[in-house]
């Protein structure tokens, strides 16, 4: 009886055996010059499948208000945008880019008037023509577009994020349906700027943990022994100059430990 199971296993093919054998042709078909041709167009629908196509541009704008979360160099009226949008548009991405640099070309003729009200307010108040208070009348609607070189300015050269004076911020506030503005920001920013006039501690050569601001603060003390003699307290803006490169003030602090 054993010899006939036997015989039938050896004569007749097994369902396993078919498809080991199966797994061993396509092993051999992959290592072979063909799978080239066969796994091609795989990897290059792959690769399609991860490119990010963009056909649309859709645009939200929302309408100014007071801020209350920035804290700019000088006084107050900071500003924000509403919590919700005032309006959609939708662009196709030539659009969007037309759009941009029509944008953009406002924004420099805008920011030349400024140069240039600035230049003749300068050049009156001192040659004595008129006094610095008459000379604050002097608006942008002053300012001829015919004096402004705008077609032959490269706009890449001047779009860039300029700072706003206070009043210059609250006549965009008004612009934008701002009524009212909260004085109480600006006495509140300018305690806040006050306290940010120093910072560090004011260890000298060596820490002292029980004294010392930055360790009683979980912060590592930049005094290292006797090697660090200076005093690093110095103004906020310094460590902008420092760090970021915001201003053209020198720092001789070279010796940090960050």
């Amino acid at each position: 009886m054993s010899g006939i199971l036997k015989r039938k296993l050896e004569e007749g093919p097994s369902p396993f055996l078919s498809l080991r054998g199966s797994d061993d042709e396509v092993s051999c078909s992959d290592s072979g010059n063909s799978s080239d041709s066969l796994n091609h167009p795989q990897q290059s629908k792959r690769l399609r499948g991860r490119n990010v196509h963009f056909e649309s541009v859709t645009v939200y704008y929302f309408n100014r208000r007071q801020g209350f979360t920035s804290v700019p160099t000088q006084g107050g009226s900071t500003l924000g945008m509403s919590p919700h949008h005032s309006g959609v548009k939708h662009f196709t991405l030539r659009e969007f880019a037309m759009e941009q640099k029509r944008s953009h070309r406002n924004m420099l003729r805008d920011h030349l008037k400024e140069e240039k009200l600035n230049a003749i307010k300068l050049k009156l108040t001192k040659n004595g023509t008129v006094s610095s208070v008459e000379a604050d009348t002097l608006t942008l609607d002053d300012i001829s577009e015919d004096d402004l070189d705008v077609d032959n300015t490269e706009v890449d050269d001047y779009f860039f994020l300029q700072p706003l004076t206070t009043r210059r911020r609250r006549a965009l506030l008004r612009a934008s349906g701002v009524r009212r503005i909260d004085v109480e920001e600006k006495h509140e920013l300018r305690t806040l700027r006050m306290s940010r006039e120093e910072c560090g501690c004011r260890c000298r050569g060596i820490c002292d943990p029980e004294t010392c601001a930055c360790s009683l603060a979980g912060i590592k003390c930049q005094v290292n022994g006797t090697s660090w003699e200076s005093h690093y307290i110095f103004p906020l803006k310094d460590w902008l100059v420092a760090l970021f490169g915001f201003a053209a003030t020198a720092v001789h602090h070279s010796s940090t430990d960050f």
